[in-house]
């Protein structure tokens, strides 16, 4: 058998590991889909999510500082100035990512009388579905069609 071609590279670099750094943690991705709800405010936060207040502002800072969200001031009458946190553009790009682990959890993880919430399109409410095209505009009929192949920021492996 031969050994597959992916062992000649590097895997130094990997956007997918990067990409695992910056949100691949449990609670990270639970603060992810609070954002994506609307859910802006620390306290609204905890309420739903019970994540510890600690690792809620620790996670909170690195999308901050990762520009995957931003601090936005507010104020209630008689409070304090606080702060709320909103996606950016770098947050939003985010949302496939979150699609897709709730169509494997939908199809592998959902409970017996079917999945909690169902995303549909805003302009005309009907539900969403996932699929993969190349640029050519060919949609691929199952992940088995996908391969990867060395981009341009690859490096060989060395010993």
């Amino acid at each position: 058998m031969s050994e597959p071609e992916a062992l000649e590279w590097s895997t130094d670099d990997c956007t997918i590991q990067r990409t695992v750094e910056a949100i691949g943690d449990r609670w990270s991705l639970i603060v992810l889909r609070e954002l994506f709800a609307g859910i802006r405010r620390f306290d609204q936060m905890t309420v739903r999510t019970e994540i510890p207040r600690q690792v809620l502002t620790a996670r909170l800072a690195r999308f901050t500082e990762l520009g995957i969200a931003r601090r936005v001031p507010y104020q209630e009458p008689g409070q304090r100035t606080r702060s709320e946190y909103r996606l950016t553009d770098k947050g939003l790009d985010l949302y496939p990512v979150l699609l897709a682990m709730s169509a494997w959890g939908d199809r592998y993880a959902a409970p017996a009388d079917g999945p909690p919430i169902t995303w549909v399109h805003r302009g005309c409410g009907a539900e969403l579905t996932q699929e993969v095209e190349c640029a050519d505009g060919h949609r691929l009929a199952g992940t088995r069609e996908i391969s990867g192949r060395p981009g341009p920021g690859a490096r060989r492996r060395t010993a």
